[in-house]
């Protein structure tokens, strides 16, 4: 166990976490206590203990800097204790990207921010470079936005086949609501049309149907939730419409005949590795086989614009079995592969029982996406966005790659947050951006079905604050 004890609570989220990417193992306990003297205290599971006094920090007014100098050096005394560098250093923000773009807009060259990142978060030269690249992607996609006129729409389905070990979502087993489905969609159909109504006058930009897992509804009902985007919504300006139909287990091809029936430009299938051990293991109840069915269906029906997600550090995959996966995703062709890293969130199954094992150290983490980059930079993909988040093995990231002209625009509009996205779902998050001032607010609906089933009325009359946002 390692203890933290902090002078302020302003410095307890960075120093854990930056802890934490250095002991992934290890159970933290913090306490906050004002009148003990030193700012940081560390004790160490080796004996060592770390503290860091006021005077050896910088004395300043600002905040930021002031967190940002005792993280630094909480980060090089771990660093120096273990014999590690972290590949992104003590960065701690899940979207690296963003903070590069505003150097950019401030005019800064490339070599500064290379020197900005290395002297400010202790970023190695590999990371520095990928987030210089992507941010120019990114920014990019971004300028084809008009953030005062445009928005984009989410739908979530908070119901899957069953619940992934890895899966800190709030979802549901599809068999413990079947009855209820139905319940559901009526809920959400009715805040669709009033988010439409919202919405008029407003550009669409970009539709994202999510979970959960979409394709564990019907095809009748996918066909009452897809008719009904298409009926309220105006989507001739709409640059790309993904339906996430994920696992392979809730894919037919009565579903896909129903996709096929609307303006859908993207489908994604994920397998997230092609080791059926670890399949089992992380219990995802379809077979590697089922994967290569279900794309090829998918191809036969004629959609040309498919995703499939990967992750890094899975319980039982090795950096060889994972090079398997990689190339047995590769000889189908999809137009874009998302490369998760594994977060250990505290909700997931992971978490709660202790029991399943993964690939926890930053080295053979690192070497899986090394492979990535190395293998989809030969097939001509392009890392086109990438975000972090906490407790990733490795302290690694994510990141989408996609062929030149299938970048997914909604991945990137969402984790920017320049762009206003409507949310509709249990468990949806709406982020309103203002039209003329540097605000985002968030509307955010009831996490479980039974209660957005029952209370579907508070969710629009909170979605009314969209109106008095943009009359200012």
């Amino acid at each position: 166990m390692i203890k933290i004890e902090s002078k302020k609570n302003k410095f307890t989220y960075n120093v854990y976490h930056v802890t934490k990417a250095f002991y992934p193992k290890e159970d933290i306990v913090q306490t906050v206590d004002e009148k003990q003297e030193p700012l940081v205290k560390i004790h160490l599971p080796e004996g060592t203990c770390f503290s860091l006094a006021p005077e050896e920090c910088v004395q300043t007014e600002d905040v930021q800097e002031e967190k940002r100098d005792v993280t630094k050096k909480v980060y090089q005394f771990l660093s120096k204790q273990t014999g590690q560098k972290l590949a992104w250093g003590m960065l701690t923000g899940v979207r690296p990207t963003k903070l590069v773009m505003q150097k950019i807009e401030q005019g800064m060259t490339k070599e500064e921010i290379f020197g900005f990142l290395k002297e400010q978060y202790c970023v190695g030269d590999k990371k520095a470079q990928i987030a210089y690249e992507i941010a120019c992607r990114e920014k990019a996609l971004l300028d084809q936005l008009d953030c005062k006129n445009g928005y984009s729409l989410y739908a979530g389905i908070p119901f899957c086949p069953s619940i992934c070990s890895y899966c800190s979502f709030s979802s549901s087993p599809i068999a413990e609501w079947k009855d209820q489905v139905d319940r559901y969609l009526d809920a959400m159909i009715k805040e669709l049309k009033a988010t439409a109504k919202l919405m008029q006058g407003k550009t669409l930009d970009t539709v994202y149907i999510g979970g959960g897992t979409p394709t564990t509804l019907e095809a009748d009902q996918l066909d009452r939730l897809l008719g009904t985007i298409r009926e309220n919504f105006d989507l001739e300006h709409v640059l790309e419409f993904t339906v996430e139909a994920g696992r392979p287990d809730s894919i037919t091809r009565e579903k896909l005949e129903v996709i096929r029936k609307y303006p859908v430009t993207r489908i994604s299938v994920n397998p997230q590795t092609m080791q059926q051990k670890t399949l089992d293991v992380i219990g995802r109840r379809h077979t590697v086989e089922d994967v290569v069915r279900i794309f090829h269906l998918a191809r036969e029906l004629g959609f040309d614009n498919i995703n499939m997600d990967l992750i890094v550090g899975l319980a039982g995959d090795s950096v060889e079995s994972f090079r398997n996966t990689l190339d047995g995703v590769v000889a189908l062709h999809p137009e874009s592969i998302t490369v998760h890293t594994l977060a250990l969130k505290r909700s997931s199954n992971i978490n709660k029982n202790g029991k399943i094992h993964f690939i926890n150290d930053g080295e053979g983490a690192g070497q899986m996406l090394d492979y990535v980059d190395t293998v989809l930079t030969k097939q001509d993909y392009i890392p086109y966005y990438l975000y972090r988040q906490s407790r990733m093995v490795g302290n690694l990231e994510n990141t989408g790659w996609a062929k030149p002209g299938y970048e997914n625009y909604y991945n990137v509009y969402i984790m920017d947050e320049s762009h206003t996205i409507l949310a509709c779902g249990a468990g949806a998050v709406s982020k309103i951006k203002h039209p003329y001032k540097d605000e985002l607010q968030r509307i955010f609906n009831f996490k479980f079905p039974y209660e957005y089933i029952d209370r579907y009325q508070e969710m629009l009359d909170r979605k009314e604050k969209v109106k008095s946002i943009y009359k200012q």
